[in-house]
This record gives structure tokens, sequence and C-alpha cells, in this order.
């Protein structure tokens, strides 16, 4: 590795040439896109609609505001445009001097004087990783002085003027000169910090208590906002909505089995795991369905949406469930099954907000279990119109009751079933015939679909749950 430079002169000598940050990114990007390099790693189902969006602001040069409600990968996505930036960029390296300055450029008073006070072979420069190039606020109580700047008492106090650079107190976004600052949730700023704001990104200069600080701060800025919030009059002034180059409107996965691959890169690999655990797909599809009926609901309020989190979270709290299991009965490997969601109370209640005017003071609890019923409902429903009723609820023939629960073994279902229908072994896409933690899984699944459809009934005592056709 060539070795860097350490004091200005060896920076001249190495050929360094300076440019801007969006000039920086641009150029980077523009490599990775011919090398046909993958430009967002990890971000699912934007391949068509967001990610040309950004690429397109990215080399129009534009500051960008992305506008989604919550759980729509935002903030990965503005935090994944570090990968654009250099590896490192220098900077002076002097205690004085409050800013990342640019050897070629600098802006601070304290660097314009250190290089014009000091020989070029011993003015001393450092390197910025692109890692710390990078720096964001959540907009609730942010203050002006936290973002911007303050006037530095102590400073007065040794003698420093009010109204020269040497007084001031710099906030994040002068301390990330040469870098990228983004701000979330736009809209709940306070008016004064958003024309703070709007006064960077039109002079690219800072004021702070009426004292114009002229210098030209280089930056990428981004913002997030959620649309309910963001259109609402008052909330964002005008002047700085007008100011912000591209808005990209981000949006929840628009196909269930996206939602699913977000899912389960999320969750990681749970079969390579000390205790692994199976997930037969019919469950992960009924997981990311409940996600897909909140969103649906007119029990839930739409406008603060239903998170990507939500999904997650339930996964890991039935694979979770289906773990302990197979630990406490000595089960491997541990198979999910419908009685495992009767635990995603603990994981849902807090990330849904209900509609007070829809849900007609249903508890939230009530609301869950109307979506969970009704995601098992669709993804039963999709599997008779695949693979046919008759075979598989004929077993269920009349008269046979079944008790199911998250912490019966695996061999109580496969007592209760001495068969398993032929229709099985092509709707689970596993075998459930020689599995029995596979099987019962299965057999929890038609049951939980056979009620959701009126075809049986279900008693439930004690955490345990009876299905019987009557």
């Amino acid at each position: 590795m060539t070795q860097l430079a350490q004091t200005l002169q060896e920076l001249r000598e190495s050929g360094w040439k300076s440019r801007s940050v969006k000039e920086e990114i641009q150029s980077n990007f523009l490599k990775a896109l011919a090398a046909g390099d993958e430009l967002f790693p990890g971000i699912i189902g934007y391949e068509s609609t967001v990610i040309p969006e950004i690429s397109i602001a990215l080399l129009a040069a534009h500051d960008m505001l992305f506008l989604g409600e919550k759980g729509q990968a935002k903030s990965r996505l503005m935090r994944s445009l570090v990968r654009f930036l250099d590896p490192h960029i220098p900077y002076l390296d002097h205690p004085d001097i409050p800013v990342h300055d640019d050897p070629y450029h600098p802006i601070s008073a304290a660097g314009k004087r250190y290089i014009a006070e000091t020989d070029p072979a011993d003015v001393k420069i450092a390197w910025w990783p692109r890692e710390e190039r990078y720096a964001e606020r959540l907009a609730p109580g942010t203050k002006f002085a936290d973002v911007i700047g303050e006037i530095d008492p102590s400073k007065l106090i040794g003698g420093v003027s009010m109204s020269t650079e040497a007084a001031l107190h710099f906030g994040l976004i002068p301390r990330m000169h040469r870098g990228i600052f983004a701000m979330n949730e736009l809209p709940e700023l306070d008016e004064l910090v958003q024309v703070g704001l709007f006064n960077i990104l039109e002079e690219r200069d800072v004021q702070i208590r009426g004292y114009p600080i002229k210098f030209d701060l280089d930056i990428l800025i981004l913002f997030s906002a959620n649309p309910a919030t963001y259109n609402r009059s008052g909330k964002v002034i005008p002047q700085l909505k007008d100011r912000i180059g591209a808005l990209i409107q981000t949006h929840y996965p628009r196909e269930r089995d996206l939602g699913i691959q977000i899912t389960q890169q999320e969750a990681g690999d749970v079969e390579n795991d000390q205790f692994p655990v199976v997930v037969p797909y019919f469950m992960r599809e009924i997981i990311e369905q409940i996600t897909v009926q909140a969103r649906k609901s007119k029990y839930i309020d739409q406008d603060s949406g239903v998170s990507a989190r939500f999904s997650n979270a339930n996964y890991k709290t039935m694979i979770a469930s289906a773990r302990r299991r197979a630990v406490l009965l000595n089960e491997s490997p541990a198979v999910p099954r419908i009685s495992d969601l009767g635990h995603l109370y603990a994981s849902s209640l807090g990330k849904l907000e209900l509609d007070l005017m829809g849900s007609h003071q249903m508890r939230e609890t009530q609301v869950l279990e109307a979506i969970i019923a009704e995601a098992i409902r669709v993804i039963f429903d999709e599997y008779v119109d695949k693979h046919g009723l008759d075979e598989i609820s004929h077993i269920f023939s009349r008269g046979v009751k079944i008790e199911v629960g998250d912490l019966l073994p695996s061999s109580d279902y496969a007592d209760r079933l001495q068969r398993v229908p032929p229709v099985w072994e092509k709707a689970f896409e596993l075998n459930a015939a020689e599995d029995p933690a596979v099987r019962a899984s299965c057999v929890e699944f038609v049951l939980a679909g056979l009620h959701a459809t009126d075809r049986i009934s279900r008693s439930q005592h004690h955490g345990r749950m009876t299905y019987e056709i009557e």
C-alpha cells in the first residue's frame, strides 16, 4: 500500500487532487455503475423504482429527501451512500482548526492562517476515513446549536469578538464539511433550525445569533420524512422544500415474496444454528401476509404505516417459540407451527397504532387476532386453490377431535394422524410423511385454515386448542 502523505508538501508531490463531496460521489458511483456492481447491497424490491431515482439524483448532484412511511429502508438507503465516498481524504491536522479542512482550499479562518504562516513541509496532514464522514440526527428535540452551532461563552470570556468565527462552537453540519449529513423526520424539526438548513442549502454558509459566518460548506445533505406529516401545511417551510434537489419516494414491498426475502435477510440463517430451525414456506408466507393484512386493515392507522420491522419481529418471535419447544422436548430440528403465532402479541402490539375512528374501540389484541386469522385464511385459500381441498380435509372426518399447542410433542400429532395425504407432499415442499415436526406444522396449518374458512370449529383452553368437525 502506498504511504499516505503526512505533510502538505508530500500531498502536493503525490498528485492528489481536490474535489467536492458531490463530485467524489458522482465519480465513484459512475465507476460502480460501469462495472456492473451491486449499487445498494441488501436493498430488496427497489430495483426498478427507488434505486433509479437515487442514481439520477446522485448524478445530478442533488441534496435528497427520502419520503416514505416507517420501515421502508429510508435510513439504510441514506447510510448506504457512504460506499460512494473515497476510502479516505486528507485534511489539515491542527487542534485549532474546527473542521476537516481541505489542505488545498481551507474554509476556516484557522485553516487559512495555518497554510499562510507555515512552510508546506511542516503543515501536518491527516486522513479522514469514509466511515466517519457520515452523521445523522433525529429531528425531534434537535436544537439550533446541535446541528448549526452556538456562541461559546468561554471564548468570549477569553476576549474573542462575538462577530468572529473564533467565537463559535460548531454543530454537526459544519463539522461534517466534506461529508454527508442526514436529518431524519424533517417535519418534526423546529422552524428556526429549518431556516438554518435553508441557509446552508441556499448559501452554504452559517448564521449564528445574527452573525453571518461566511464560508463555503461542502456537504451532501439528506432528509427523511413521513408523507402524512411532510405534506401537512406548515410542517416544513416552503423555502426549504424548494431547495431540496430531489424527492425520492419509497414504498413497502409490492409482492409478498419480496417481503419474505427482506425478512429472511434480516433474520439471518436460522438453520445453521446450535439449535436449528426449519421453517416451512407456508409459515413464512403467513408471517408476511399478517403484515400485508395489517397494511390493509381499516382498524390500523395507515398514516403511521406498518413497518418491515413488524414482519421481522414477528418472524423472530415465531422462530424463538419453535426453538424453545424443540429444546424443551428434545426435538431437532425445530419446525414453527400455527400455535407459535400465539406469542406474536409481544412483538406486534407495540408496532401497531389503531385508527380510533375505524376500530370502534376494539382492543389491540382483538385487532391482531382478526388480522392473523385473515392472513391464515388467505394463505390457506391459495393452497386449496393450488392443490385441492377434498384430499386435505377428508382426513378430518366427522367426529374427529384434534388438540394442538405450542408445547405439544410432534409425536402427538403423528399418533393422531396415521396417514398423510399425498397432496401434502406437494403442498408443503417438505416431507411431512417422514418428519414428525414437519407433519405437526402441516396439521396445524390445515386445521387453522379449515377453521378460518368456517369448515371446522375450534375451542381454546389453557393455551391449547381443540379442532373438531361437528
